[in-house]
């Protein structure tokens, strides 16, 4: 498998490098510190088509493929990884599954200002009872003529507090008595939607995380995500897109650590020296620039087989295994390398650091990868 980029691909990433260096990296630290949503930077996004991914042209996006759109959110991340996720949830869970399962109606109402950033989108299945095991979430929905009207709470949505509409999942009833879901496109400004609080999270804070109360929760029948009992379908399609999407964000959090490891390594010294000079620290420079290769190579091959219509749910899960325990180990090999100063908040290791640990958790932690991949490997033997 060829990973070799096209003239666009290429113009495309340096178009998204360049952007992220000037308009988002100045402007992250402060953006951080104030646990400011990044507003103005998605306008821009949006102005640059970065928004509509994953929206057909005749819902005014700008589709690309699954390999640049790697590409851009590798860039994005590397500036600021609040900002990355914002966009990949955007991108590869809201707008992705639209265009999937939506109806035309549906299609049309959401995805053109989903494109121009308008809108943002969300994805809302865990609850607080209800995470790896998303069969087990209790918020019901209860159809009433052309109303469905739900109950519950949903936890851990990304976007929450600034979407302009939430693909949200329900539990569903069936005759045979078998777990189902039901999704549907649900707005904040939906009768009995309330948005409880906004978590206090350890890093990615100018990327508000939300809880939602839904008490009796009035949503259009036409709002129905797919079929009923086909949310499950949905939700696990559609995370195997963003598994790519994370993986990505993931190489890019590595880069960036490899890279303010490198710069500080040849202006520190130390017993006379740069500690670039030390084998130690080399071998430490050495080993997050081949793990951080090696996931980028596997998220690349997703990317195509994706691109290709081929399964790639084992890749993807495979691909976001490597990439988030790769980026968890550089940030962390990196602050090792600044030493004290990398425990201080006034180097961006340190932020990195933090912003490292989720990668392992969302999307499905590191142990539930294991699974889908263990399952495929059982299942093709």
């Amino acid at each position: 498998m060829h990973f070799e980029l096209t003239e666009e691909q290429i113009l495309l990433r340096n178009m998204a490098r360049d952007f992220a260096r000037k308009d988002i990296a100045p402007h992250d630290a402060e953006l951080e510190e104030r646990e400011e949503f990044p507003k103005e930077i998605l306008r821009r996004l949006g102005e640059l088509g970065l928004l509509g991914m994953n929206v057909p042209s005749e819902f005014g996006g700008q589709p690309i493929d699954s390999l640049s759109q790697i590409l851009v959110l590798e860039e994005l991340a590397k500036a600021s990884a609040a900002v990355c996720v914002i966009v990949s949830v955007h991108v590869s869970l809201f707008c992705h599954a639209l265009a999937r399962f939506g109806t035309e109606e549906l299609k049309k109402k959401y995805l053109p200002s989903a494109a121009r950033g308008d809108i943002l989108g969300a994805f809302s299945l865990t609850e607080p009872n209800a995470g790896s095991d998303a069969m087990a979430i209790r918020t019901s929905a209860v159809r009433r003529k052309d109303t469905f009207i739900l109950n519950g709470r949903k936890a851990w949505v990304t976007n929450g507090r600034n979407a302009g509409a939430i693909i949200l999942f329900t539990a569903a009833a069936h005759p045979s008595g078998r777990r189902r879901l039901n999704a549907f496109v649900v707005e904040p400004g939906f009768p009995g939607f309330k948005m409880s609080k906004v978590e206090k999270k350890m890093g990615l804070h100018s990327s508000p995380t939300a809880e939602i109360t839904l008490e009796d929760c009035e949503v259009p029948a036409s709002n129905l995500l797919g079929a009923e009992g086909q949310g499950g379908t949905i939700a696990l399609n559609g995370l195997d897109h963003s598994r790519v999407g994370i993986a990505a964000q993931s190489i890019g959090l590595a880069q960036r650590a490899l890279e303010e490891a490198v710069r500080y390594a040849k202006q520190r010294e130390a017993f006379g020296k740069k500690i670039a000079d030390f084998q130690a620290v080399q071998f430490m420079l050495a080993d997050i620039a081949t793990r951080t290769e090696a996931a980028r190579l596997l998220t690349y091959r997703a990317a195509r087989l994706k691109d290709s219509d081929r399964p790639f749910t084992a890749e993807a899960a495979m691909a976001k295994l490597f990439a988030s325990e790769t980026a968890k180990q550089a940030a962390d090999q990196a602050l090792q390398v600044h030493g004290g100063y990398g425990y201080s908040r006034e180097y961006a290791v340190e932020r990195i650091y933090r912003d490292a640990r989720v990668l392992t958790i969302y999307e499905g932690t590191s142990e539930i990868q294991r699974l889908v991949i263990a399952r495929h490997l059982l299942k093709e033997t």
